[in-house]
């Protein structure tokens, strides 16, 4: 039987933590446990940074983006010391259950903590969306949209210019920013880790375009750490007749108020975790497949691969 209930956020910051945080907080009241945010991810685990929560702790959070509770790396939770220093820590207030909301390190440290006997479950919050177990994770909508009106306003001042816009997004090892994005905003050319990109092959696609598209303009929409997007751009320079220009969103991409997906998919997690640890269950990590709110035993998200979005890709390949 739970009796007190703590809930942390951990790495990369996304739109709609603080929905999920509300929604834990509120769903852990109801049922009758304390609840504890414990401030700066696994770092205030450690050092029992925590705060004792009320309903009013968690009001006026919905709407903002970030995470009040803070977020830090700790990449030395891995080891087991550490691990039992938190573990300590918890028990100093009687906190018997976790909720971590996070990518999957935050799943990673989850899971340390679940083989010694600590009620853990995981909410996915990343904008990247390279978490396994759901087919969405919190922030990736408000990330999309934030793109999408980002390279409008770009498609705008190269259609004056006829320029080439070689737009470098967030996404670590997943493409899917890059594919929904570059798909709403009809760019020329997506670049994604789960295709092998091949610099002759997109130069050859800008040529061809600048060809048929007399005086008209291009978008290129590419994940983060692929290509070297500056070179990219003043090599489409060199090629054709377009004028190349590189623009890096980078973190703006993370901010920003949540948008109703956001917000709604967060509060249906959080309060699915809650009710996932009532129910005896921990080890799990919650998600939403098929729009169906579900959990996932956390090792099997950390191991498996996040699957390729192969439908879409096709659709855009078709329509580009």
């Amino acid at each position: 039987m739970i009796k007190t209930l703590g809930v942390l956020t951990s790495g990369g910051d996304a739109p709609g933590m603080n929905a999920a945080i509300r929604a834990v907080t509120r769903s852990a009241l109801e049922k009758g446990y304390e609840v504890y945010g414990i401030k700066n991810g696994f770092q205030g685990l450690v050092y029992g940074d925590f705060i004792k929560f009320d309903r009013n702790s968690v009001s006026g959070i919905l709407n903002r983006g970030g995470t009040f509770l803070g977020s830090a790396r700790l990449p030395d939770f891995k080891k087991e010391e550490l691990q039992n220093i938190a573990i300590a820590q918890m028990k100093k207030v009687n906190m018997d259950a976790l909720v971590v909301i996070g990518g999957d390190g935050t799943y990673r440290g989850g899971y340390d903590l679940a083989k010694k006997g600590i009620k853990v479950v995981g909410i996915p919050a990343t904008i990247d969306n390279d978490v396994v177990g759901t087919e969405y994770s919190i922030g990736f909508y408000t990330a999309w949209n934030t793109i999408v009106e980002a390279v409008d306003k770009l498609r705008d001042t190269s259609a004056s210019h006829h320029r080439c816009s070689v737009v470098e997004v967030m996404g670590n090892r997943c493409g899917d920013l890059a594919l929904y994005s570059g798909v709403c905003v009809g760019a020329e050319v997506i670049i994604v880790p789960e295709d092998d990109f091949r610099e002759e092959e997109v130069l050859a696609k800008i040529c061809h375009l600048d060809q048929v598209k007399k005086g008209k303009h291009a978008i290129v929409v590419a994940t983060e750490k692929l290509v070297d997007v500056n070179k990219l751009a003043k090599k489409i320079s060199e090629v054709s007749t377009y004028t190349g220009r590189a623009t890096i969103l980078g973190h703006i991409q993370r901010g920003g108020s949540p948008v109703p997906n956001d917000r709604l998919l967060a509060t249906l997690m959080g309060d699915k975790a809650v009710e996932l640890l009532s129910n005896g269950i921990s080890g799990h990590c919650v998600g939403i497949v098929n729009d169906e709110i579900v959990s996932t035993d956390i090792i099997e998200a950390i191991d498996k691969g996040k699957e390729k979005k192969s439908d879409l890709m096709k659709i855009f390949t078709r329509l580009a």
